[in-house]
């Protein structure tokens, strides 16, 4: 009887899953945003330099 007990308490328990569930979703996101930014990272540097080449040819009015 006593052995019973244990492995219904032990079908009941669900502490590790809901862990193992997170640890799961923590990683797929953390993944995506490797993914994510990986693939964007260039394209935004050179849109980075591209805005500031525009930016250095700009002259500053200094009379009035």
């Amino acid at each position: 009887m006593k052995l019973f007990t244990l492995i219904k308490r032990f079908d009941n328990d669900d502490d590790g899953a809901v862990t193992v569930d997170w640890v799961v979703l923590t990683a797929a996101i953390v993944g995506l945003g490797i993914a994510v930014l990986s693939t964007v990272g260039g394209a935004t540097s050179d849109y980075a330099d591209t805005i500031g080449s525009v930016m250095s040819e700009q002259g500053i009015k200094t009379t009035y």
